[in-house]
């Protein structure tokens, strides 16, 4: 055999490995994005609601550390327009249904919240309160339509007078993981709280404008 030949030869058992390797590459990653769509629909059940008791796990005030907005104010600026029409399209009331039931669930005005280690400071306007708070555990609500949610519970240890005795978390989340967006109860009555069902201030990082908020919320 020449060595052209013997080169050409060579070439084409080269070839032939990576074609092989790439057609097992293939096979690996379908695979795993298998594995990623079987574990973006359990996640997606979770954040619907749906899941099992011993899925839930504690949580730590660190899943919530950071800096938060409101996102009324987005909503009466009509900001927030787009996503009240999506939800029109792909859900159970008219627009005046829908606008009349976030007014009323995204109503505060505690308009930014910033959390670092223990200490929770709730901000209206200029003026604010802080108070440090320990874990009071969690608690599973079931809700009318069948679907539950999860509140992992703060209470205050210190801090001032006015801050809430205790604070209620709700994120769609129900074991250690870094919330990206949240929904807060507060008050002095930890049982009333558990009964709150209508009035859920939501919080997004307040690095995010408006209308990223808008297509953060689009994208669920």
């Amino acid at each position: 055999m020449n060595k052209a030949m013997t080169t050409l030869s060579y070439a084409l058992a080269v070839s032939a490995i990576l074609t092989f390797a790439g057609m097992a590459g293939a096979e690996t990653s379908s695979g795993n994005n298998h594995n990623h769509s079987h574990t973006h629909d359990e996640k997606g059940s979770v954040y619907d609601g749906y899941f099992d008791d011993d899925q839930v796990k504690a949580r730590e005030l660190s899943d919530w550390e950071g800096d938060w907005q409101s996102v009324y104010p987005y909503l009466v600026d009509g900001t927030l327009d787009p996503v009240m029409a999506d939800k029109v399209k792909h859900g159970d009331k008219n627009a005046g249904e829908y606008r009349a039931y976030y007014e009323t669930g995204y109503k505060t005005d505690v308009d930014r919240i910033v959390i670092n280690g223990t200490k929770v400071t709730f901000f209206r306007g200029k003026d604010s309160v802080i108070g440090d708070y320990e874990t009071d555990g969690h608690e599973i609500l079931t809700y009318k339509k069948g679907n539950r949610g999860v509140r992992f519970i703060f209470k205050k240890s210190a801090g001032d007078d006015a801050a809430p005795q205790f604070i209620q978390f709700s994120d769609h989340i129900v074991a250690p993981e870094k919330a990206d967006h949240y929904h807060l109860y507060w008050g002095n009555d930890r049982a009333a709280l558990l009964n709150e069902v209508s009035n859920w201030p939501t919080y997004y990082p307040s690095s995010l404008s408006g209308k990223q908020i808008a297509e953060e919320m689009l994208s669920h």
